[in-house]
């Protein structure tokens, strides 16, 4: 309006016939379109501009979070859901660009964390009194794009940014990354975990390639399956011990180049582990499969 550009937020319900569990394909024959059924607003006329909104990770679909210009709000979805009331919120204070770019609410600690990007810094939140527990000044060098909570290890996060680079974080020792990864030659864009097998890690790039990389050091299986010992002969008993000992290497599997522009997101299947698809600028969206001798590997 005026000229001017606002973002806004709104929730919306699917139809019926598309909730999970109803997997059957639409009738071609119909082809009726589906209109989506706008329940509320998330009113941020007072706040700013909404850099994004996160819903509650194990929750009822009751709690919203969103950032807007530098303010953090959390809305509870009240009387069916048709109304968002603001329960809490917080503000950025301090000087420079203080614009969240990005947050994701975290799956551990009841639920109670999550962390916001802005600028070059990183900052965990505590959503029940809205304050700060930590903060990684100089996260990345440029501009941090994104961020992504391991699914499976509580205090892990990744983070990426304009600096090339994904790094991965210990919340409880903010003062250096874990592991860093320098494989994209552009912007990243977006860092995701997969939901069952959390060494594996998408990441896409205005580089135009989506990367998977295998992080099992710093996953929730360092040393691979624990096998029973008592399926174990002497022989491969003392093998299995060496192997053990030892973590397996950390790796890029693959680089899948099959967009011609900037890809913007990556996101994991929430059906198949094993699925991925990536979006990108070239209004080309791609599907792919983690590499079958990869997926026996983990599997076996």
């Amino acid at each position: 309006s005026d000229s001017k550009v606002m973002t806004c937020a709104a929730v919306w319900r699917m139809p019926k016939e598309l909730e999970s569990g109803s997997h059957e394909s639409p009738d071609d024959s119909s082809s009726n379109t589906q209109t989506l059924e706008l329940l509320c607003h998330l009113d941020n006329t007072a706040h700013g501009n909404m850099a994004c909104v996160m819903w509650e990770p194990m929750g009822d679909g009751k709690k919203i979070i969103s950032l807007a210009d530098n303010n953090i709000l959390l809305w509870d979805l009240q009387e069916s859901s048709a109304k968002a009331v603001l329960s809490s919120s917080a503000a950025l204070e301090g000087k420079g660009q203080l614009k969240f770019t990005s947050g994701r609410w975290s799956p551990h600690h009841n639920c109670t964390q999550i962390a916001t990007a802005n600028d070059t810094t990183v900052r965990g939140w505590d959503t029940r009194s809205m304050r700060q527990i930590y903060c990684i000044e100089n996260a990345h060098g440029q501009l941090v794009r994104d961020l992504d909570f391991n699914p499976n290890k509580q205090y892990y996060l990744a983070s990426c940014g304009d600096d090339c680079k994904v790094k991965f974080w210990d919340t409880r020792n903010v003062t250096e990354p874990v592991k860093t990864l320098e494989e994209h030659s552009h912007w990243v864009w977006n860092v995701r975990y997969n939901h069952s097998h959390d060494q594996l890690i998408l990441t896409g790039s205005s580089d135009s390639r989506v990367i998977l990389s295998n992080m099992v050091s710093i996953s929730s299986e360092p040393f691979g399956h624990m096998v029973d010992d008592d399926e174990l002969s002497d022989q491969e008993d003392q093998h299995q011990e060496e192997k053990i000992k030892e973590p397996l290497q950390d790796s890029v599997i693959a680089t899948y180049e099959e967009h011609e522009d900037s890809v913007y997101a990556v996101e994991w299947s929430s059906a198949d582990p094993w699925l991925f698809a990536s979006l990108s600028y070239d209004g080309r969206v791609v599907i792919n499969r983690v590499p079958r001798a990869l997926k026996y590997h983990i599997l076996l």
